[in-house]
């Protein structure tokens, strides 16, 4: 495990590293993004010995990398439509994930296709032929079947445990396959932000970049004002759906993905991915993913989306009827909009290649030169985060005629990831922070934040101590996901305003 005094990442800590950095304005390589891939390219670059900043305007896992579904996905659906290539390396870097990098964080999750009327002996073959291509590509990518275990089929009673609300007129079991799911993308984007601390990066929120160029930027600290300009011998801009704000040369097709949160008992408190063939779609599902909190995430769409980027995208009234609609084509009671706890929605980065619906373009990322000389690193996927930032940073060494070690991502584990947590605590802490669970527990009360909320006082006093959180919204809408549901985040606000008060 990294040393926790060296990854902890707090207001004072942000103070000095602004003043040293004033004061000693050369880098290596800066990065701006605290997204998945700008935090993986900082511990990319930090962990190969390149002095490294990362600056986000925001805070970390601000945009996108916050509203996924929370899948680490294996990549069966770019199998499906002929993309072996990404394929393959969405099941390589799932692995690494679930083995390597974050076994704490990510954990295997069923996924069940029932069989209902509707679906035919064709939509059948054609599921189960996917899944058992899934659990080739799993082999390949040498994920042993004891973390990801192969497809099958079970019988209905065995479908009604797994999604107990699921329709039982004409139920005929289920398909079953298993995918990566993390216990939350934001938290997993805080754990690889301080893991690069830890080897040695500077990670400061709240910091913008203005006048990018391939080597230089100008800093400002959005809290008070002040200004630095850095020189860098590469600048790598992993700003997500604002890159083109980064590098005008970049082009991007905005798709925006929508979810659902509904509470867990309406569904019966699944313990699979109730996945739902979308009616007149080949290969494309709508699933009810149990989440952390006791609810489940219902998603996902894909919407193209023109204009400006929102800071916070919204979804559509047309995308709730839509996921409405399809889920309830597989329960015995539907679910209505009375239901719904909250909306969330992201924006995916996509490449825009000329024409096609965002459901259509590729989910390979690439990594470009401006001709201002900045390194764009655009495109892909949460699951392949860590090949995005090898990429980025081999692009950013031989720019910058950078000597450095070779990548060690592969094999580097983020904090937390060391299996040893004390038995002693509760489950739900130990999946949110595995071994560092014992060190939360020592920062403060192991008492809910409000009645019903499954979030402790210590959380929040550890978010501000050791995870960079500066105001209550990182707390409830990122290093906690309370503030998903509206009535609840009310609830905290009180205890997220304490915790503040006593750093």
């Amino acid at each position: 495990m990294q040393d926790n005094s060296q990854s902890a990442l707090d207001a004072d800590r942000r103070r000095r590293e602004l003043a040293d950095l004033a004061e000693h304005p050369e880098v290596d390589v800066l990065v701006v993004g605290g997204g998945v891939t700008g935090v993986g390219t900082a511990l990319d670059a930090a962990s190969r010995g390149l002095r490294t900043v990362l600056v986000d305007k925001h805070d970390l896992a601000f945009g996108t990398s916050r509203w996924s579904s929370k899948l680490a996905h294996g990549g069966l659906r770019y199998l499906a439509s002929g993309n072996v290539g990404i394929a393959r390396e969405s099941a390589v870097e799932r692995g690494i994930l679930m083995t390597r990098t974050a076994p704490h964080l990510v954990r295997a999750l069923p996924q069940l296709v029932p069989l209902l009327p509707s679906v035919g002996a064709f939509e059948k073959t054609l599921v189960r032929v996917g899944f058992l291509a899934g659990d080739a590509l799993r082999a390949t990518a040498r994920t042993p079947s004891s973390v990801l275990p192969r497809s099958r089929r079970v019988g209905a009673e065995r479908a009604a445990q797994l999604a107990p609300t699921v329709r039982r007129d004409g139920l005929r079991g289920g398909l079953l396959a298993y995918d990566g799911q993390l216990v939350d993308d934001a938290r997993l984007v805080v754990a690889l932000a301080r893991t690069a601390a830890a080897h040695g990066a500077t990670i400061l929120t709240r910091v913008g970049a203005y006048d990018v160029t391939g080597d230089s930027a100008r800093l400002r600290d959005e809290l008070t004002g002040e200004e630095t300009t850095i020189r860098a011998r590469a600048v790598v801009n992993a700003a997500g759906v604002w890159a083109g704000a980064v590098d005008p040369d970049i082009r991007l097709k905005p798709s925006r993905g929508t979810h659902l949160v509904l509470p867990a008992p309406l569904l019966g408190n699944p313990t699979a991915a109730l996945t739902v063939p979308i009616p007149g779609a080949t290969n494309r599902f709508v699933f009810a993913l149990p989440a952390q909190l006791g609810r489940v995430y219902l998603g996902l769409t894909d919407e193209a989306v023109d204009g400006a980027i929102p800071d916070v995208p919204v979804a559509s009234d047309g995308e709730i009827d839509f996921l409405l609609d399809t889920v309830n084509t597989a329960l015995a009671t539907p679910v209505t909009r009375a239901d719904v706890l909250g909306t969330f929605a992201g924006l995916r980065p996509l490449l825009d290649t000329g024409g096609g619906a965002t459901a259509d373009l590729s989910r390979n990322h690439a990594v470009l030169r401006s001709s201002t000389g900045v390194i764009s690193v655009v495109g892909g996927k949460l699951t392949t985060y860590r090949k995005m930032a090898q990429d980025a940073v081999d692009a950013a060494i031989a720019a910058g005629g950078l000597t450095a070690r070779p990548c060690v991502t592969a094999d580097l584990p983020a904090v937390g990831a060391d299996r040893s947590a004390p038995r002693n605590l509760p489950p739900t802490l130990v999946a949110r922070y595995g071994s560092e669970a014992g060190l939360v527990a020592a920062a403060g009360a192991l008492t809910p934040v409000a009645d019903g909320i499954d979030v402790t006082h210590a959380e929040l006093a550890f978010a501000v101590s050791h995870e960079g959180a500066l105001d209550v919204d990182d707390l409830l809408d990122r290093r906690t996901r309370i503030g998903l549901v509206a009535e609840d985040r009310e609830r905290a606000l009180p205890a997220a305003e304490r915790a503040l008060a006593g750093r």
